[in-house]
């Protein structure tokens, strides 16, 4: 399973809903908080558990995102409960990731969002430009990475149980 953490009043509205049907249309189980949430239920513990349980997260950058404490908050725990993230810069570069000036955040929430921003910059991710970009070619290619880094954390959590047990492949 994998994550969205987006900004809602930026891409919420057309793409990710769109790359949500494409992902479950090719098998994959994404969360969604506007997806996979029913009214009555508590936003932070639900999306919290569903951080915690995934081992993908796809991380949709964008101008306003940083705007965001929730969206903050979902990276900050993110890369706290080390899962991998795909960072998609949309209409964003790495280096414009941080914390706005004008965020009243007490110091300790200060950096541990300057933290998860840092450890996102220097992550490999995927650039899109609205103006001039693909969907079609952004959406595979969110698939494809989503697939590849979840096989590659299932191989590893398998190869650490082998370990663990002293199996032999």
């Amino acid at each position: 399973m994998f994550s969205f953490n987006y900004r809602k009043a930026d891409s919420g509205s057309q793409f990710v809903p769109l790359l949500y049907a494409h992902l479950i249309n090719n098998g994959m189980i994404p969360f969604l908080d506007t997806m996979n949430m029913k009214p009555g239920q508590k936003l932070f513990e639900h999306i919290n558990n569903a951080i915690n349980s995934c081992k993908v997260g796809v991380a949709v950058l964008t101008d306003r995102y940083f705007d965001s404490y929730f969206c903050l908050h979902e990276l900050a725990l993110l890369n706290e409960s080390k899962k991998r993230v795909v960072p998609i810069f949309y209409d964003v570069k790495p280096s414009q990731l941080q914390v706005k000036n004008n965020a009243r955040y007490p110091p300790q929430v200060l950096q541990r969002f300057s933290e998860a921003l840092e450890e996102t910059k220097y992550t490999v991710g995927l650039t899109f430009d609205s103006l001039n970009g693909d969907w079609t070619e952004l959406q595979r290619k969110i698939s494809d990475a989503v697939i590849m880094n979840l096989f590659e954390v299932e191989e590893e959590e398998e190869r650490r149980r082998r370990t663990a047990c002293n199996i032999q492949p």
